[in-house]
């Protein structure tokens, strides 16, 4: 059996789309085609599946990129990750080193705003647009701004106005943060129960859950999968966590 190559060529600047990225040509000359992650999110995308969004054949008419690898967290990508921790990092020394509550906010606040405007113009202006694959530079301006604001309005409600018991979900979280990394946010939980179904892959409990309950009574997708994420899975957890920390059970490092 002979190895099937195909060559996409790019021959232009300042894209974003999968065939033709600086992330992608610095991650393939540096770390090798070979080792690189063989299946990206692009592979269900519609111009390479009719499956879209999940994984299916090939289209007969699906581009070469299709079949290209990507590495969703390389060289570039990591760049932009570890600025976010940075920023993360100085979130909390503004917690650390500021005493007063105005101080705080103030800092975190004044950040906040003014890494979501970037992000915004970044974007808007064609400079450098939002893309979460790429882990873009708007995308982390936006996602650390928001993260400011959001952190900020919490801080509010919790440590000024007292609020502490409507938000014990995410302090059990919190206590129990690797657990629901690794069975949450890695999805080995999920994808546990989505290993037991009838007739179909897709016919699952989870799958039945989100589409009859959220998605179904709600007549929209997006509401839908937006309350599913919430209830189902972080208020679920939330729950989950609060138990184990009730019993005493923590997962550390």
């Amino acid at each position: 059996k002979q190895n099937k190559s195909s060559k996409v060529t790019c021959g232009v600047r300042a894209k974003l789309n999968p065939p033709c990225n600086a992330v992608g040509h610095i991650d393939r000359k540096v770390l090798g085609i070979n080792h690189m992650y063989q299946h990206p999110a692009w592979k269900r995308s519609k111009a390479c599946t009719e499956n879209s969004p999940h994984e299916g054949p090939f289209r007969r008419d699906a581009p070469s990129w299709c079949q290209a690898p990507f590495e969703p967290e390389g060289i570039l990508s990591s760049v932009s990750a570890i600025l976010t921790t940075i920023i993360g990092v100085h979130y909390g020394h503004v917690l650390v080193h500021m005493a007063s509550h105005r101080d705080r906010l103030k800092q975190w606040m004044f950040m906040g705003l003014t890494l979501l405007i970037s992000g915004f113009i970044l974007h808007f202006t064609g400079g450098i647009p939002l893309n979460k694959q790429l882990y873009s530079c708007s995308y982390v301006c936006l996602t650390a701004g928001a993260a400011a604001m959001v952190f900020s309005a919490l801080y509010v409600l919790v440590d000024i106005l007292g609020l502490r018991n409507l938000f014990l979900p995410l302090e059990w979280i919190g206590m129990n943060a690797m657990l629901v990394f690794v069975m949450a946010a890695e999805g080995i939980f999920e994808g546990f129960i989505n290993g037991w179904y009838y007739d179909n892959p897709h016919n699952t409990l989870v799958y039945w859950i989100r589409k009859h309950i959220f998605i179904g009574l709600w007549h929209s997708r997006r509401l839908g999968v937006l309350l599913y994420v919430i209830f189902a899975q972080i208020l679920f957890w939330g729950l989950v966590a609060g138990i184990l920390h009730r019993l005493g059970i923590y997962w550390k490092l």
